[in-house]
C-alpha cells in the first residue's frame, strides 16, 4: 500500500494542480476526494508477503539471487519451448519467464510475437492460426542451434509448459501482452488445476489492465507490473517510434505520465508484489525505493557477466537473462 507520507503528498499535488487549473477550491476538493475514494474502493491489497517471497525468493533464498531464464533462455535453446524449459533447469535457472498468446480457436500457447514468422517455419498472426496448424510448425526452425543441438520443437500449450515447469520445480513468470479477459480466465483455470502455482508463479505484464483483470479473476495470484521508460515514444534501441516531431512530443509526454503512474498509482491499485524494470533504470536507490513499499524489483534483460555480478553482489535482486551460459545481446 502507499505509505502515509506518500498519500498526503500525492493527493496534495492533485489538489494544487486542480486548483491552479480550475481556480475552484470546491472543484479541486471534490476531484481529490473522488480519486481517494476510487483508490480505496477499487484497489487490490497485495498477496501476503510470505507467499510473494516463495515466488520471488524461492527455497528461502536470502543471499543467493534468483535467476530467471527470459523466454526460458532463448539464446541457449529455442525460446518458449519445452526443450528450453528443460535446458534452463539443467543450466541452474531458478525459474523461467514464458510468453502467453492465443490461437484462433482460443487455446493458450507460448509465443512472444504477434506472428509466428520470427521463431517458426510458418507465417502469419498467431491469432489467425488454429491449434492444429500451430502444432505442425517447428518452433526451433530459426534458432541458431537448430540441427546442432536441437531438432524439431513443437509450440507448447500453456498447460504443457506449466506441467514441465512443475516437473522441474521451476518458478514461472507468466508474461501476458494482450487479451486481458481471455488471459485472466485461462490463467485462473490453470491455477485451479495446479494449486502449486500460487506459491511458484507470478503473472506479469506491461499492461496494467491485464494485472487488474487477473486480480479480479483470482486475487490470490502473485502479480507484477513490467515497465520500460520511454516505451511509448521509443523503440528498444532508443530510436523514435515516429518521424513526426509533434507526434513524438505527445508520445513522450504520455511516457512521462505513464512512468509517474507506474511509480505512484498503478502498482498500488493493482496490488502488485513486484515490478519488472528495464536494467538501465535500476540502481541501489531505486531498489530501496520499492523495498520501502514492500515491492520487489526484478531487472531485465541482464546478459553479461559484469551485469550479473552487479545484480548478484551489489543490488542483490532477481533478474531475467537470455542466457545462463554466456554473454549475449538482449532479446526484446
Amino acid at each position: 500500500m502507499l505509505q502515509v507520507g506518500d498519500e498526503w503528498m500525492y493527493f496534495a499535488v492533485v489538489f494544487l494542480l486542480t486548483l491552479s487549473g480550475t481556480r475552484s477550491a470546491t472543484g479541486a476538493s471534490v476531484l481529490t476526494a473522488s480519486l481517494y475514494v476510487f483508490l480505496v474502493m477499487f484497489r487490490f491489497p497485495p498477496v501476503p508477503l510470505e507467499q510473494a517471497s516463495r515466488v520471488l525468493r524461492p527455497n528461502g533464498l536470502s543471499s543467493d539471487v534468483p535467476v530467471v531464464a527470459h523466454r526460458a533462455a532463448g539464446h541457449d535453446a529455442p525460446e518458449n519451448t519445452l526443450a528450453a524449459i528443460r535446458e534452463a533447469s539443467r543450466n541452474g535457472a531458478t525459474g523461467v519467464e514464458l510468453d502467453l498468446s492465443f490461437t484462433a480457436d482460443g487455446v493458450a500457447v507460448l509465443l512472444h510475437d504477434d506472428t509466428v514468422d520470427r521463431t517458426t517455419n510458418g507465417s502469419g498472426p498467431i491469432s489467425g492460426l488454429r491449434l492444429a496448424h500451430v502444432k505442425s510448425l517447428d518452433a526451433a526452425a530459426r534458432h541458431r542451434l537448430r540441427g546442432e543441438r536441437f531438432g524439431v520443437q513443437i509450440v507448447p500449450t500453456l498447460q504443457e509448459a506449466l506441467q514441465e515447469c512443475i516437473k522441474h520445480s521451476l518458478t514461472v513468470f507468466l508474461n501476458v501482452k494482450c487479451y486481458p479477459d481471455k488471459a485472466a480466465a485461462a490463467l485462473a483455470e490453470m491455477y485451479r488445476r495446479h494449486p502449486v502455482l500460487y506459491n511458484s508463479s507470478m503473472v506479469c505484464s506491461f499492461e496494467p489492465k491485464v494485472i487488474y483483470k487477473m486480480r479480479q479473476a483470482d486475487p490470490h495470484v502473485v502479480t507484477g507490473l513490467t515497465h520500460r521508460p520511454w516505451s511509448l515514444s521509443r523503440h528498444s534501441d532508443g530510436t523514435p517510434r515516429t518521424p513526426s516531431s509533434w507526434a513524438q512530443f505527445w508520445s513522450e509526454l504520455l511516457d512521462v505520465l505513464l512512468d509517474w503512474a507506474h511509480h505512484h498509482l498503478l502498482w498500488d491499485l493493482c496490488g502488485v508484489s513486484a515490478v519488472l524494470v528495464h536494467k538501465d533504470s535500476i540502481s541501489l536507490d531505486y531498489v530501496q525505493y520499492w523495498a520501502g513499499r514492500g515491492v520487489e524489483v526484478v531487472g531485465w534483460p541482464v546478459n553479461t557477466a559484469v551485469e550479473k555480478h552487479y545484480y548478484q553482489d551489489l543490488l542483490k535482486i532477481s533478474y531475467l537473462t537470455d542466457s545462463l551460459l554466456e554473454d549475449c545481446d538482449p532479446h526484446y
